[in-house]
């Protein structure tokens, strides 16, 4: 993050009209440009001027999984050589089922795996053929995994600026 950027009275405003999401609009950077008074342009500006000094760490969409009926949801933990974790991590990232991967370090000997995966689905079974795919993905690269369900919805919001 770039410790020298600091956002005016326009960044915040921005920020603020964009925390809750950006707009399900076709434009919404535009909606969100008449709201604040300015161009859609300066909005795309600021925001990747934001973005890029680590004040925005990303812009996507976040489905809510359960509305979508995907209502079993595995975190799925792999102990795979430390030297194939990016490699393996992009592959497993990159299927459909997953939602997000990641690197974490390990904790021995409690705890030796250092690739995490969510896998979503609407059944156990469902959730069982992902998991089954990602043990053929990793092949002989896999040394030993876990799966941890979810046992309840936990909110998942970044910090908030009052208006």
């Amino acid at each position: 993050m770039n410790t020298t950027f600091i956002p005016n009275e326009l960044d915040r405003k921005l920020i603020v009209a964009t925390q809750e999401g950006l707009p399900l609009t076709p434009r919404p950077y535009h909606d969100i440009a008449e709201e604040l008074g300015v161009s859609p342009d300066e909005v795309i500006t600021r925001m990747q001027r934001m973005k890029d000094a680590g004040v925005i760490r990303r812009i996507a969409a976040v489905p809510d999984h359960y509305k979508l009926g995907y209502t079993l949801n595995g975190m799925t933990v792999w102990d795979v050589p430390d030297n194939m974790v990016q490699e393996l991590g992009r592959k497993l990232g990159a299927m459909d089922p997953v939602s997000h991967c990641y690197q974490r370090p390990r904790h021995p000997p409690l705890w030796n795996y250092n690739l995490f995966a969510m896998v979503h689905g609407r059944t156990q079974e469902e959730v069982d053929i992902h998991i089954q795919a990602i043990v053929e993905l990793l092949g002989e690269h896999n040394r030993g995994n876990e799966v941890l369900f979810s046992k309840r919805i936990l909110k998942k919001t970044g910090l908030r600026i009052k208006k």
